[in-house]
Parts: C-alpha cells; structure tokens; sequence
C-alpha cells in the first residue's frame, strides 16, 4: 500500500495507459476532421461539375461556339427627333464586335447587351461580330426618325 501512496509510483504506472488513450482520442479527432474535409471537398467537386455541364447545356442551347448574332434591334425603332431609342445586340462565339457608325467606345461580345441612342436622321446601324479565327457575320438595321 505504500506504494500507491506515493503520486510518482501512480504517474508511472498511468502513463503508459494515458498516452494510449490520449493517442487514440488524437487519431479519433483526426480521423473525423479528415472524413469531413473529405466529404466536403467530394461535394464541391460535384457542385463544380453540376455548374459546368450546365454552363455547356448552355453554350450549346445558344449556338455553341460558333459565330452567331442572336439578335440586333432597335426598341422602338421610329423615334421623334431628339428622342433616345435602345440598340440591342446578342453574339455567341464572337472575340470583338463593332456597330457602326461607333456608338460605344468600350463595346464587347455579350448575350444580351444594350444602349442608348439619339440619332438626329434615318441611321443604319450595322454590327459586325468576329471570332478568333477571323470569320465575320454581320447585320443591319434602320432606326427612323418621325416626320
């Protein structure tokens, strides 16, 4: 019995058994911190895969990456002298548009894209879309003036 008395004789006979449950308790912590991180990372890998096959659905709804003009109007396209009408325009697989006679300076591709305009006569629009590889498509379009 004296030997339990004293705390060093406790301590070194505890040891050994306390570092096994505290090495075990570690691993256990580990293990669900990593299980986590795992499920976790598998869930935004199929998040990420989710968005980028509709992304594709997408593209391919819209023409793919061909060149294509989806749209160029004018709403409305007869305007009173000194009104402002809205010129729209959509492009798939275009690197650079234009519209002349320039209207934007900072004009770029877009699905849907619009602005304003006050021409002062009868003024045809025409935008041109271009791809990387250097083919173009163009369209025109007339905004009136009233008399």
């Amino acid at each position: 019995m004296a030997e339990w008395s004293q705390p060093s004789s406790l301590l070194r006979r505890a040891l050994p058994i306390l570092t096994v449950i505290i090495g075990v308790a570690v691993l256990y912590d580990g293990w669900i911190f990593y299980s986590r991180w795992s499920s976790a990372r598998k869930l935004e890998q199929e998040r990420a895969r989710a968005e980028a096959e509709r992304a594709s659905r997408t593209i391919k709804l819209l023409g793919g990456d061909q060149l294509k003009i989806l749209g160029f109007y004018a709403a409305p396209a007869v305007v009173q002298r000194g009104q402002a009408t809205s010129i729209c325009f959509g492009v798939t697989g275009a690197a650079r548009v234009r519209i002349e006679p320039p209207i934007v300076e900072d004009l770029h591709p877009s699905l849907s894209r619009c602005f304003q305009v006050a021409p002062r006569n009868d003024t045809e629009y025409k935008l041109t879309a271009e791809d990387a590889a250097g083919h173009t498509m163009t369209q025109s379009m007339v905004v009136r003036i009233a008399r």
